[in-house]
């Protein structure tokens, strides 16, 4: 199996007529993977379409990956233990991804691409019955999202045990959260003419305290999620000043 196997021959075609500049990406237009961001595999897959069967491979490889990552721990696994699990052999593994960090880029790249989302879903909360209600939705979200991608955040959180620019993109996307965060807990109010003290502290300290609880239901502390998200929405609408309903 080649690289050349996950493009059509009129693909390879066109690659080989644009000449040995542009086949190494000069120009090139950035490819959308379909479906899951991380469908589009690691670094050896950049450059090429990937076809079903490609993805395929790759999605039993995420499959795989996030099992081994979840059970021993990002310097706990190895790639042996992904490609085992997986069935499928060594040599395949590294037409998609070129190590473990890889596989565990390309899982992230499906936690920062919902988490963004909710980041851009944050509301203008008003400070009535209304605003109240849209922060739940909100927190709700973000306890949804959280789930889903519990094993790949909580192994961001871990700074010691990842590369640093994969730490980086997860920070980046913390600030993105908190400034998103102060935007929409601070817009009413300024409108109304309050002035708030420090909100982006304030929308810092609320991120963490909500990641926290997050955290610890991840790892199978029994809270009621439901309850407990409304009732940090309620924290987080008293703590930037906004007047109860």
């Amino acid at each position: 199996m080649t690289q050349e196997a996950d493009r059509s021959p009129a693909q390879a075609g066109a690659g080989a007529a644009r000449g040995p500049a542009k086949s190494r990406g000069a120009g090139r237009v950035a490819r959308k993977p379909p479906g899951r961001p991380s469908l589009g595999g690691g670094t050896p897959a950049q450059d090429r379409e990937l076809r079903a069967q490609g993805r395929e491979t790759v999605r039993k490889l995420l499959e795989a990956g996030m099992i081994e990552f979840e059970e021993r721990g990002f310097g706990g696994v190895r790639v042996d233990d992904v490609v085992k699990r997986a069935g499928i052999s060594h040599g395949t593994f590294y037409l998609y991804f070129a190590n473990k960090e890889d596989l565990f880029k390309a899982l992230l790249r499906d936690a920062l691409h919902d988490m963004e989302i909710v980041a851009g879903d944050f509301p203008v909360v008003t400070s009535d019955v209304t605003g109240l209600t849209v922060l739940r939705q909100w927190v709700r979200k973000f306890f949804a999202a959280y789930a889903s991608h519990a094993t790949v955040i909580r192994i961001l959180s871990s700074a010691d045990l990842v590369p640093d620019e994969v730490y980086g993109e997860g920070l980046q996307l913390f600030f993105a959260i908190a400034e998103a965060m102060t935007t929409g807990m601070t817009a009413a109010a300024e409108a109304a003419g309050k002035h708030q003290e420090s909100p982006e502290l304030t929308a810092v300290a609320c991120l963490m305290m909500l990641e926290r609880v997050n955290y610890l239901i991840s790892t199978e502390v029994q809270l009621p999620v439901p309850e407990m998200a409304d009732k940090i929405a309620d924290i987080m609408f008293a703590a930037f000043g906004l007047a109860p309903p």
